[in-house]
């Protein structure tokens, strides 16, 4: 076997190195390492816990309302009160934003410019892919750029700025929405999918939401051109490339639930593997048997600890391998509406597994399935009642705060002890999917999805691009 190793990668947040074993032109082993250490965790120790919601936020700039909502949620947690719904809509606004725009960003200006590659120019779609997804001249991305920057107006609405807004608090949101404000939302989010419906999905996004399953979704490919539209075209290249056989790893999916509204979220939590499950939060497990951190036996966040140690034999990553149960799980948007049961998404899955393909395609109907929600939501905010109440954390408590980031299960663990935070503990999306072996030897998700891999044309071979860029990795989040 030949070691090939692929990194630093262009297009994605922070530092990624792939290690690959190659025989017979494809992969057959691969390890996934995160390059930067953190120590995110190390610094929050002995601070106040609201100060936890200043510094836990500058984890990352491009998920930070992410970050903000899962800190808040575990201080509401230690401080047992549960935010008035104008502050929980205005909350879910905010993240629900951050999220599209992460899609948009990724789909537009981190994936699709990969098939502007040589290596593609005599595909019959080359052209119009250059055309579009050229990275920083096609018109696609460009177009793209300035409705995500219209389209983050809610977030100077709703927050005051992004990123790092300090207005989700874990009694609420601190910002009151005016009535004029609320008109504005509603605008902003007309004119964001006036963008989605004409030059992304060429059709309403009711429809492209309501698709039922994977025959419908090739009638409705096959009754429009690829220039209709830049899905249109993603899905005429996805099907000449066969994208839905490319980067397949485990097949078993989680998500802690999206958009909280008192009782249940907006898309469902749980775990599926064939089935649907109901998740058991108490066992995640941290495991650090090649990370480069002193060895602990693989435990439960709430009582982890991030110890580093950088010259440990077997170690080839800062990142720990989280385990569900002792499983390899995967999360993300695929993950999301897998579990939440969209028919679409889980004939796609039954059909070929997560992929490539299927990874993007659910990325993409979160677009068509959010902002009408975001439309209801913004609709039924309530301007001059109560956006956030008080929320003193007691001397001495504990609180989990998980989320959905757009990139999957973000989690948040804080102990106080003497009014001060003792422990704090993040795992973050990138850290389920780019997570090493454990100590059982099991790869994480993306070193099983590289497996099979073609690398013909060597490390730059577009395949080993398009499974990593599937999972959008998010390096600066992944360790702390």
């Amino acid at each position: 076997m030949t070691r090939v190793v692929v990194g630093p990668f262009s297009r994605v947040e922070g530092d990624l190195e792939v290690a690959l074993e190659v025989e017979d032109g494809v992969v057959r082993e691969a390890r996934v390492s995160s390059q930067v250490f953190r120590g995110f965790e190390q610094i929050l120790a002995g601070k106040a816990p609201l100060d936890a919601l200043v510094i836990v936020p500058r984890v990352c700039g491009i998920c930070s309302v992410a970050q903000s909502s899962a800190v808040a949620r575990a201080l509401a947690a230690a401080a047992g009160v549960e935010p008035p719904r104008n502050g929980r809509t205005a909350s879910n606004l905010m993240l629900a934003a951050e999220n599209l725009a992460d899609h948009l960003t990724h789909f537009y200006l981190f994936f699709m410019p990969d098939f502007d590659r040589t290596a593609y120019s005599q595909r019959h779609w080359f052209e119009l892919a250059r055309a579009r997804f050229e990275a920083m001249r096609g018109a696609g991305g460009v177009e793209a750029v300035g409705a995500r920057a219209r389209f983050l107006e809610l977030m100077a609405i709703l927050g005051g700025k992004w990123p790092h807004t300090l207005a989700i608090q874990p009694g609420g949101t601190s910002r009151a929405v005016q009535k004029a404000e609320k008109v504005q939302l509603l605008l902003v989010l007309r004119e964001f999918r006036r963008f989605l419906e004409g030059a992304l999905f060429g059709d309403e996004l009711e429809r492209v939401a309501g698709l039922g399953g994977a025959a419908e979704l090739a009638a409705w490919r096959d009754a429009r051109p690829a220039a209709a539209s830049d899905f249109r075209l993603f899905l005429e290249i996805a099907r000449d490339l066969d994208l839905d056989r490319l980067g397949r790893a485990t097949d078993v999916f989680m998500s802690y639930g999206a958009y909280h509204d008192g009782e249940r979220p907006h898309f469902a939590a749980g775990v599926f593997d064939g089935a649907p499950r109901e998740l058991d939060r108490a066992s995640i497990a941290e495991d650090g048997r090649h990370a480069w951190l002193l060895d602990d036996e693989p435990c439960h966040p709430s009582e982890g600890a991030t110890r580093p140690h950088a010259d440990k034999p077997g170690a080839y990553t800062w990142c720990k391998a989280p385990r569900l149960g002792g499983r390899v799980v995967e999360v993300g948007a695929l993950a999301r509406q897998v579990v939440d049961g969209h028919a679409l998404v889980r004939d796609v899955v039954a059909a070929t597994g997560g992929n490539v393909f299927s990874r993007v395609l659910a990325r993409l109907l979160e677009l068509a399935l959010m902002v009408p929600a975001m439309e209801r939501w913004a609709a039924s905010i309530e301007p001059g009642e109560h956006f956030c109440i008080p929320a003193d954390v007691p001397d001495g408590a504990a609180g989990a705060g998980m989320v959905e980031a757009a990139r999957g299960s973000l989690g948040h663990w804080l102990t106080v002890e003497g009014g001060r935070i003792s422990r704090y503990q993040i795992v973050a999306p990138t850290t389920w999917n780019f997570s090493p072996r454990d100590a059982k030897g099991q790869p994480g998700p993306l070193e099983q999805a590289l497996v099979g891999t073609p690398v013909g044309r060597g490390a730059e071979d577009p395949a080993v691009q398009h499974v990593v860029r599937s999972f959008d990795p998010c390096m600066v989040c992944t360790v702390h």
